[in-house]
């Protein structure tokens, strides 16, 4: 498996808490900034700070939160915590590290469309105008990415797909939704790993368990991972349910 470089990021950096800076790539949502934004966030985590506890990364920026008490004592530059970490993140910046973004895996996702699984998948065809067939091919034909990891532990927003699902979310959420359910939200799609209200478009359900708090990684999937949908029969999804 081969390594590409990435490039290093312009970013700036806004104050979120009194324990937390946001750093903010830009606007865009792209394979490259997702690139840059993973590389970063490894570089900050294999080079803590005093008082670094975790970062968070989502669509373009990182969320870096710290222990402030840890942080006033260091011998960094600054009038303030926030000042201090934004002096070592901009820093750590313009070190001369050899970053490097590592091929992505690929997760095979097996999804029963409709059946009972999908319960929106009908009206979904008959707002664009296609087939249910069509819908279930055009949804499973592309290769997504996994931009982030939020919502609830395991969810998985992912990028990629054909612009012609693009669907707003439901008007009135569920109060439930099942796990493994696979949903549109405009131009993204995604998989619950646990029953939880939401309101994007339901069109199948995948019978593996994306999130588990006893597996050494709980969530299956994770930032930067590609991810392709193989439609399965209701038999099919029973079996590997077992």
């Amino acid at each position: 498996m081969q390594s590409q470089p990435a490039v290093q990021p312009n970013f700036d950096i806004y104050f979120l808490s009194e324990q937390a800076v946001t750093v903010a790539f830009g606007p865009e949502i792209s394979e490259a900034r997702l690139q840059q934004i993973t590389a970063f966030d490894r570089l900050i985590s294999q080079n803590p700070f005093p008082g670094f506890r975790c970062s968070v990364p989502a669509y373009h920026t990182i969320s870096v939160f710290y222990d402030p008490l840890k942080v006033s004592k260091s011998d960094f530059p600054g009038v303030d915590s926030f000042a201090k970490v934004s002096w070592y993140l901009q820093k750590l910046k313009l070190e001369p590290e050899n970053i490097v973004v590592k091929e992505a895996s690929t997760i095979t996702i097996p999804v029963c469309y409709g059946n009972g699984f999908g319960p929106d998948l009908e009206e979904l065809a008959k707002s664009h105008q296609l087939s249910m067939e069509a819908i279930i091919h055009l949804h499973s034909a592309a290769v997504y990415k996994v931009y982030m990891i939020g919502f609830v532990p395991g969810f998985a927003y992912l990028g990629g797909m054909n612009e012609v699902l693009d669907t707003p979310r439901k008007a009135v959420p569920r109060q439930k939704i099942p796990a493994g359910s696979v949903g549109i939200a405009g131009k993204q799609t995604g998989i619950y790993p646990m029953e939880t209200p939401g309101g994007w478009q339901i069109i199948g359900r995948t019978p593996l368990q994306l999130f588990a708090a006893d597996r050494p990684q709980p969530a299956l999937l994770k930032a930067g991972d590609n991810v392709v949908f193989k439609p399965v029969s209701v038999n099919e999804f029973k079996l590997i349910s077992y």
